[in-house]
């Protein structure tokens, strides 16, 4: 299919190549070269700037200084893809950045392996890493999705991370706050505070910090004469969630003394930057009610645990938690659901005669 672009010119060469030149808008008679062909994503930009009448500069390769077909010379591509990933919004930049971080680590041990690497190398490096188990089954992750992508593409054959298990049993994930530790934070940040605030905030939405640090006023919905909290979760895979706003939550948001784009804002009025800096402030807030080894993400299971005692049920958990899959929120209902039915069921022996 013939490309037609104002005053890019289509050159067949004699050795059956194409080439392409452009003129530059209101100089007819000079024609730029391009470095790429329509098939390349760097080909608009190249485009418009010949058009404009600067040459376009011919980008270097990033894995061009790497050896060939190896380790580190497929992490430099799957990196530039994962670029394009997250600017059209198929990527979080989180996963991003961990995976990179990943990536550029383990390339450091064996960026000069050639691609077809025994996955025994990947179950011993994955062993040096056992002091940390959850980054070592991260690293692992990290190196099969690299793999999937480089297969998909013809690029590699085999994935040497298929079959390597994980070595962290885990612990439960965060754990969850207590009715003691949130009366202790509340007892050291008051009402009016940054952190009673941001307590409340994930308290009464149980949201994730990915969404915490940017809910605000414009969330706000009235359905049905209720004012409501409506936003779609950063987190991929998420349902939308809406949840009524309860009173606790909308004293505490009226009461912060400055308003601003969303509900948290620094102590310079701001919203913060990211998760990460929101999840540092936490901590400190944390540390001075003498609180440790706590995290936004108990606050969170807190909340599943109180309703699932107050009744709720697993799809209830479900919506306010934004889950998609109801194996998700057992993990809070399936112990009491069990009593219940238990309960019920003993109910109707109550009357037998014996």
């Amino acid at each position: 299919m013939k490309i037609k672009y104002p005053g890019l010119v289509e050159e067949r060469l004699p050795s059956g190549n194409l080439r392409y030149r452009v003129r530059p808008e209101g100089n007819p008679k000079r024609k730029i070269r391009l470095n790429v062909t329509p098939d390349h994503p760097d080909f608009v930009e190249e485009y418009l700037a010949a058009r404009a009448g600067a040459k376009p500069v011919l980008q270097e390769d990033p894995a061009a200084k790497s050896i060939p077909q190896s380790i580190e010379w497929l992490a430099i591509k799957y990196g530039i893809a994962m670029d394009a990933m997250v600017k059209s919004g198929q990527m979080h930049p989180a996963t991003r950045k961990q995976r990179k971080w990943m990536l550029e680590r383990f390339c450091q041990e064996y960026g000069d392996y050639a691609l077809n690497m025994p996955s025994e190398k990947l179950v011993e490096y994955r062993d040096t890493l056992s002091a940390t188990p959850g980054a070592a089954d991260n690293m692992v992750k990290s190196i099969r999705a690299m793999f999937v992508w480089a297969i998909e593409r013809g690029m590699a054959q085999v994935n040497p991370a298929t079959g390597v298990g994980k070595i962290n049993r885990g612990q439960g994930g965060a754990k969850p706050w207590t009715i003691d530790d949130l009366k202790t934070f509340r007892k050291c940040h008051p009402a009016g505070t940054t952190a009673h605030l941001c307590l409340t905030l994930f308290m009464f939405t149980a949201c994730r910090i990915s969404d915490a640090v940017r809910l605000g006023r414009q969330h706000e919905v009235m359905i049905d004469g209720v004012r409501a909290l409506r936003w779609q979760p950063v987190k991929k895979g998420s349902a939308e969630v809406i949840i009524p706003m309860m009173p606790p939550l909308y004293r505490a948001t009226r009461a912060a003394p400055v308003i601003g784009e969303t509900y948290l804002l620094t102590d310079y009025g701001k919203p913060f930057r990211s998760p990460e800096g929101l999840r540092n402030r936490l901590r400190k807030w944390c540390n001075e009610a003498g609180l440790h080894g706590l995290s936004s993400h108990g606050i969170r299971k807190a909340t599943g645990h109180l309703l699932a005692h107050e009744g709720c049920t697993q799809y209830q958990i479900m919506t306010i938690h934004g889950h998609t899959q109801a194996k998700t929120s057992e993990v809070y209902t399936k112990g009491l659901e069990r009593w219940r039915l238990a309960a019920d069921a003993m109910k109707k022996l109550e009357g037998m005669e014996w």
